[in-house]
Protein backbone atom coordinates (compact mmCIF):
# COMPACT_ATOMS: atom_id res chain seq x y z
CA UNK A 1 0.00 0.00 0.00
CA UNK A 2 3.08 2.22 0.12
CA UNK A 3 2.12 3.71 -3.25
CA UNK A 4 -0.96 5.40 -1.79
CA UNK A 5 0.13 6.37 1.71
CA UNK A 6 0.47 10.08 0.90
CA UNK A 7 -2.93 10.27 -0.80
CA UNK A 8 -4.64 8.43 2.06
CA UNK A 9 -2.99 10.65 4.67
CA UNK A 10 -4.17 13.79 2.81
CA UNK A 11 -7.69 12.41 2.58
CA UNK A 12 -7.89 11.50 6.28
CA UNK A 13 -6.73 15.00 7.19
CA UNK A 14 -9.47 16.36 4.94
CA UNK A 15 -12.31 14.32 6.47
CA UNK A 16 -11.11 15.10 9.98
CA UNK A 17 -10.60 18.84 9.56
CA UNK A 18 -12.98 19.86 6.79
CA UNK A 19 -15.85 17.47 7.51
CA UNK A 20 -15.40 17.53 11.27
CA UNK A 21 -15.84 13.76 11.63
CA UNK A 22 -15.31 12.02 14.95
CA UNK A 23 -12.18 9.98 15.72
CA UNK A 24 -14.19 6.75 15.39
CA UNK A 25 -15.54 7.76 11.98
CA UNK A 26 -12.07 8.72 10.75
CA UNK A 27 -10.73 5.39 12.02
CA UNK A 28 -13.48 3.52 10.12
CA UNK A 29 -12.57 5.38 6.92
CA UNK A 30 -8.90 4.59 7.52
CA UNK A 31 -9.49 0.86 8.09
CA UNK A 32 -11.78 0.54 5.06
CA UNK A 33 -9.44 2.41 2.73
CA UNK A 34 -6.23 0.77 3.91
CA UNK A 35 -7.72 -2.63 3.14
CA UNK A 36 -9.02 -1.41 -0.23
CA UNK A 37 -5.71 0.19 -1.23
CA UNK A 38 -3.75 -2.90 -0.17
CA UNK A 39 -5.97 -4.95 -2.47
CA UNK A 40 -5.48 -2.50 -5.35
CA UNK A 41 -1.73 -2.27 -4.85
CA UNK A 42 -0.81 -5.84 -3.86
CA UNK A 43 -3.42 -7.96 -5.61
CA UNK A 44 -4.09 -5.87 -8.71
CA UNK A 45 -0.58 -4.40 -8.93
CA UNK A 46 -1.92 -0.89 -9.62
CA UNK A 47 0.49 1.81 -8.57
CA UNK A 48 -1.43 5.03 -9.30
CA UNK A 49 -4.99 6.10 -8.59
CA UNK A 50 -5.58 7.00 -12.23
CA UNK A 51 -5.22 3.33 -13.16
CA UNK A 52 -8.15 2.18 -11.01
CA UNK A 53 -11.35 1.37 -12.91
CA UNK A 54 -14.91 0.52 -11.92
CA UNK A 55 -14.15 -3.13 -12.67
CA UNK A 56 -11.27 -3.11 -10.17
CA UNK A 57 -13.53 -1.72 -7.45
CA UNK A 58 -16.19 -4.32 -8.27
CA UNK A 59 -13.55 -7.04 -7.84
CA UNK A 60 -12.74 -5.73 -4.37
CA UNK A 61 -16.42 -5.63 -3.41
CA UNK A 62 -16.82 -9.22 -4.57
CA UNK A 63 -13.95 -10.14 -2.24
CA UNK A 64 -15.77 -8.40 0.63
CA UNK A 65 -19.01 -10.13 -0.24
CA UNK A 66 -17.28 -13.52 -0.13
CA UNK A 67 -16.29 -12.73 3.45
CA UNK A 68 -19.98 -12.97 4.41
CA UNK A 69 -20.04 -9.39 5.69
CA UNK A 70 -23.26 -7.58 6.49
CA UNK A 71 -24.89 -5.33 3.90
CA UNK A 72 -24.30 -2.29 6.10
CA UNK A 73 -20.56 -3.03 6.33
CA UNK A 74 -20.19 -3.36 2.57
CA UNK A 75 -22.29 -0.23 2.05
CA UNK A 76 -19.97 1.67 4.39
CA UNK A 77 -16.95 0.46 2.43
CA UNK A 78 -18.57 1.69 -0.79
CA UNK A 79 -19.19 5.08 0.79
CA UNK A 80 -15.55 5.30 1.94
CA UNK A 81 -14.21 4.32 -1.49
CA UNK A 82 -16.53 6.68 -3.37
CA UNK A 83 -15.64 9.61 -1.10
CA UNK A 84 -11.91 8.89 -1.37
CA UNK A 85 -11.96 8.81 -5.17
CA UNK A 86 -14.02 12.02 -5.31
CA UNK A 87 -11.36 13.68 -3.15
CA UNK A 88 -8.58 12.24 -5.33
CA UNK A 89 -10.19 13.73 -8.45
CA UNK A 90 -10.63 17.16 -6.86
CA UNK A 91 -7.03 17.15 -5.64
CA UNK A 92 -5.72 16.14 -9.06
CA UNK A 93 -4.52 12.64 -8.09
CA UNK A 94 -6.77 11.22 -10.82
CA UNK A 95 -8.81 12.60 -13.71
CA UNK A 96 -12.05 10.79 -12.90
CA UNK A 97 -13.91 9.08 -10.08
CA UNK A 98 -14.21 5.36 -10.99
CA UNK A 99 -16.39 4.72 -7.92
CA UNK A 100 -19.12 7.14 -8.98
CA UNK A 101 -21.34 4.37 -10.39
CA UNK A 102 -20.49 1.65 -7.86
CA UNK A 103 -23.49 -0.35 -6.71
CA UNK A 104 -23.98 -2.79 -3.85
CA UNK A 105 -23.11 -6.34 -5.05
CA UNK A 106 -26.25 -8.38 -5.72
CA UNK A 107 -25.10 -11.18 -3.44
CA UNK A 108 -24.66 -8.77 -0.55
CA UNK A 109 -28.36 -7.88 -0.60
CA UNK A 110 -29.11 -11.45 0.50
CA UNK A 111 -26.65 -11.53 3.39
CA UNK A 112 -28.11 -11.80 6.89
CA UNK A 113 -27.60 -9.51 9.83
CA UNK A 114 -24.56 -9.90 12.03
CA UNK A 115 -24.35 -9.72 15.78
CA UNK A 116 -22.53 -6.90 17.52
CA UNK A 117 -19.64 -7.82 19.81
CA UNK A 118 -21.80 -6.99 22.84
CA UNK A 119 -24.64 -9.21 21.56
CA UNK A 120 -22.22 -12.11 21.11
CA UNK A 121 -20.94 -11.56 24.63
CA UNK A 122 -24.49 -11.56 26.02
CA UNK A 123 -25.27 -14.87 24.29
CA UNK A 124 -22.08 -16.50 25.56
CA UNK A 125 -22.63 -15.19 29.08
CA UNK A 126 -26.16 -16.63 29.07
CA UNK A 127 -24.75 -20.16 29.37
CA UNK A 128 -24.98 -21.44 32.96
CA UNK A 129 -21.43 -22.55 33.74
CA UNK A 130 -22.50 -24.16 36.99
CA UNK A 131 -24.19 -26.94 35.00
CA UNK A 132 -22.44 -29.58 32.89
CA UNK A 133 -24.49 -28.81 29.78
CA UNK A 134 -23.92 -25.09 30.28
CA UNK A 135 -20.15 -25.58 30.46
CA UNK A 136 -20.26 -27.52 27.20
CA UNK A 137 -22.54 -24.97 25.56
CA UNK A 138 -20.32 -22.07 26.60
CA UNK A 139 -17.37 -23.86 24.95
CA UNK A 140 -19.42 -24.36 21.77
CA UNK A 141 -20.45 -20.70 21.61
CA UNK A 142 -16.93 -19.46 22.31
CA UNK A 143 -15.52 -21.79 19.63
CA UNK A 144 -18.02 -20.71 16.96
CA UNK A 145 -17.23 -17.04 17.48
CA UNK A 146 -13.50 -17.36 18.12
CA UNK A 147 -12.83 -19.46 15.02
CA UNK A 148 -15.52 -18.55 12.51
CA UNK A 149 -15.89 -22.24 11.69
CA UNK A 150 -18.98 -23.70 10.06
CA UNK A 151 -21.36 -25.71 12.26
CA UNK A 152 -20.51 -28.88 10.32
CA UNK A 153 -16.83 -28.25 11.07
CA UNK A 154 -17.65 -27.83 14.75
CA UNK A 155 -19.63 -31.08 15.01
CA UNK A 156 -16.79 -32.98 13.29
CA UNK A 157 -14.07 -31.44 15.46
CA UNK A 158 -11.91 -34.03 17.24
CA UNK A 159 -9.92 -33.56 20.47
CA UNK A 160 -6.60 -34.31 18.76
CA UNK A 161 -7.18 -31.33 16.43
CA UNK A 162 -6.60 -28.88 19.29
CA UNK A 163 -3.10 -27.40 19.32
CA UNK A 164 -3.44 -24.99 22.21
CA UNK A 165 0.29 -24.87 22.85
CA UNK A 166 0.55 -22.78 19.68
CA UNK A 167 -2.96 -21.32 19.85
CA UNK A 168 -4.55 -23.09 16.87
CA UNK A 169 -7.28 -25.56 15.93
CA UNK A 170 -6.99 -27.74 12.84
CA UNK A 171 -10.34 -27.61 11.04
CA UNK A 172 -11.54 -29.93 8.30
CA UNK A 173 -13.66 -27.92 5.88
CA UNK A 174 -15.46 -28.48 2.61
CA UNK A 175 -13.89 -31.08 0.34
CA UNK A 176 -11.91 -32.44 3.33
CA UNK A 177 -9.56 -29.47 3.04
CA UNK A 178 -7.79 -28.68 6.26
CA UNK A 179 -6.79 -25.32 7.65
CA UNK A 180 -5.30 -23.95 10.84
CA UNK A 181 -7.46 -21.40 12.65
CA UNK A 182 -6.21 -19.24 15.54
CA UNK A 183 -8.17 -19.68 18.76
CA UNK A 184 -8.20 -16.97 21.41
CA UNK A 185 -7.57 -17.30 25.12
CA UNK A 186 -11.20 -17.15 26.24
CA UNK A 187 -12.23 -19.91 23.85
CA UNK A 188 -9.26 -22.05 24.87
CA UNK A 189 -10.20 -21.68 28.54
CA UNK A 190 -13.82 -22.62 27.83
CA UNK A 191 -12.83 -25.70 25.81
CA UNK A 192 -10.29 -26.83 28.41
CA UNK A 193 -12.85 -26.39 31.20
CA UNK A 194 -15.30 -28.52 29.23
CA UNK A 195 -12.80 -31.27 28.31
CA UNK A 196 -11.25 -31.48 31.77
CA UNK A 197 -14.39 -31.37 33.92
CA UNK A 198 -17.44 -32.27 31.84
CA UNK A 199 -16.78 -34.26 28.69
CA UNK A 200 -16.04 -37.47 30.56
CA UNK A 201 -19.54 -37.28 32.09
CA UNK A 202 -21.02 -37.46 28.59
CA UNK A 203 -18.94 -40.37 27.36
CA UNK A 204 -20.94 -43.57 26.98
CA UNK A 205 -19.44 -46.47 28.98
CA UNK A 206 -21.82 -48.97 27.40
CA UNK A 207 -21.03 -47.93 23.88
CA UNK A 208 -17.67 -46.08 23.83
CA UNK A 209 -17.61 -46.03 20.02
CA UNK A 210 -20.77 -43.94 20.02
CA UNK A 211 -18.79 -40.74 20.58
CA UNK A 212 -16.74 -41.38 17.41
CA UNK A 213 -13.93 -39.35 19.01
CA UNK A 214 -15.82 -36.09 18.56
CA UNK A 215 -14.97 -33.18 20.85
CA UNK A 216 -18.49 -31.99 21.54
CA UNK A 217 -20.91 -34.66 22.77
CA UNK A 218 -24.55 -34.82 23.72
CA UNK A 219 -25.57 -36.04 27.16
CA UNK A 220 -26.04 -39.58 25.83
CA UNK A 221 -22.41 -39.78 24.72
CA UNK A 222 -23.03 -39.31 21.01
CA UNK A 223 -21.71 -36.59 18.72
CA UNK A 224 -23.79 -33.42 18.47
CA UNK A 225 -25.85 -32.93 15.34
CA UNK A 226 -26.16 -29.71 13.36
CA UNK A 227 -29.69 -29.30 14.72
CA UNK A 228 -28.45 -29.75 18.28
CA UNK A 229 -26.01 -26.88 17.82
CA UNK A 230 -28.76 -24.77 16.22
CA UNK A 231 -30.97 -25.39 19.26
CA UNK A 232 -28.14 -24.49 21.65
CA UNK A 233 -27.43 -21.20 19.88
CA UNK A 234 -31.11 -20.32 19.62
CA UNK A 235 -31.70 -21.15 23.30
CA UNK A 236 -29.08 -18.74 24.59
CA UNK A 237 -29.96 -16.01 22.11
CA UNK A 238 -33.50 -16.03 23.46
CA UNK A 239 -32.22 -16.16 27.04
CA UNK A 240 -30.01 -13.13 26.32
CA UNK A 241 -32.96 -11.23 24.88
CA UNK A 242 -31.53 -10.95 21.36
CA UNK A 243 -34.32 -10.11 18.91
CA UNK A 244 -32.38 -10.93 15.75
CA UNK A 245 -32.71 -14.25 13.96
CA UNK A 246 -29.77 -16.06 15.59
CA UNK A 247 -28.41 -19.35 14.25
CA UNK A 248 -24.93 -20.94 14.21
CA UNK A 249 -23.75 -19.43 10.91
CA UNK A 250 -24.36 -15.88 12.17
CA UNK A 251 -21.33 -16.38 14.43
CA UNK A 252 -19.24 -16.97 11.29
CA UNK A 253 -20.59 -13.80 9.68
CA UNK A 254 -19.95 -11.87 12.89
CA UNK A 255 -16.42 -13.29 13.21
CA UNK A 256 -15.48 -12.03 9.74
CA UNK A 257 -17.24 -8.69 10.12
CA UNK A 258 -15.69 -7.84 13.48
CA UNK A 259 -12.17 -8.72 12.35
CA UNK A 260 -12.41 -6.73 9.14
CA UNK A 261 -14.12 -3.75 10.73
CA UNK A 262 -11.27 -3.71 13.24
CA UNK A 263 -8.81 -3.39 10.35
CA UNK A 264 -7.69 -6.99 9.88
CA UNK A 265 -6.10 -7.90 6.54
CA UNK A 266 -8.54 -9.36 4.02
CA UNK A 267 -6.29 -12.26 3.03
CA UNK A 268 -5.59 -13.30 6.61
CA UNK A 269 -9.31 -13.48 7.39
CA UNK A 270 -9.92 -15.44 4.19
CA UNK A 271 -7.42 -18.02 5.36
CA UNK A 272 -9.10 -18.27 8.74
CA UNK A 273 -12.48 -18.81 7.09
CA UNK A 274 -11.12 -21.33 4.59
CA UNK A 275 -12.31 -19.35 1.56
CA UNK A 276 -8.89 -19.49 -0.08
CA UNK A 277 -7.40 -22.76 -1.33
CA UNK A 278 -5.32 -23.57 1.72
CA UNK A 279 -4.79 -27.29 2.36
CA UNK A 280 -2.93 -27.77 5.61
CA UNK A 281 -1.46 -31.24 5.90
CA UNK A 282 1.31 -30.54 8.38
CA UNK A 283 1.10 -28.34 11.43
CA UNK A 284 4.34 -26.48 10.77
CA UNK A 285 4.05 -25.85 7.03
CA UNK A 286 2.04 -23.91 4.44
CA UNK A 287 0.50 -21.34 6.80
CA UNK A 288 2.20 -18.29 8.27
CA UNK A 289 0.97 -19.12 11.75
CA UNK A 290 2.61 -16.19 13.48
CA UNK A 291 0.86 -13.69 11.18
CA UNK A 292 -2.56 -15.33 11.56
CA UNK A 293 -2.17 -15.57 15.33
CA UNK A 294 -1.12 -11.93 15.55
CA UNK A 295 -4.05 -10.77 13.42
CA UNK A 296 -6.53 -12.84 15.44
CA UNK A 297 -5.18 -11.67 18.81
CA UNK A 298 -5.08 -8.02 17.72
CA UNK A 299 -8.49 -7.75 16.13
CA UNK A 300 -10.81 -10.38 17.68
CA UNK A 301 -12.89 -8.95 20.55
CA UNK A 302 -12.55 -12.07 22.73
CA UNK A 303 -8.99 -13.12 21.93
Amino acid sequence: MASFEAELKRYLQFVKLEKGLSENSVLSYKNDLQRYLRFVSNDLQIKNLGGITLNHIDNFLIELTEMSLSVSTIARNISSIRSFHEFAMIEGFAEANPAELVELPKKAAKLPEVLSASEVERIIDAADRTQSAGIRDAAILETLYASGMRVSELTELEPDRLFFEIGFIRVTGKGNKERLVPIGGLAQQAIEHYTESVRKEFLSDKNPRKSENKLFLNQRGGPLTRMSVWNIVNKYAKKAGIKKNVYPHIFRHSFATHLLEGGADLRAVQEMLGHSSIITTEIYTHVDRSLLHQVHKQFHPRA
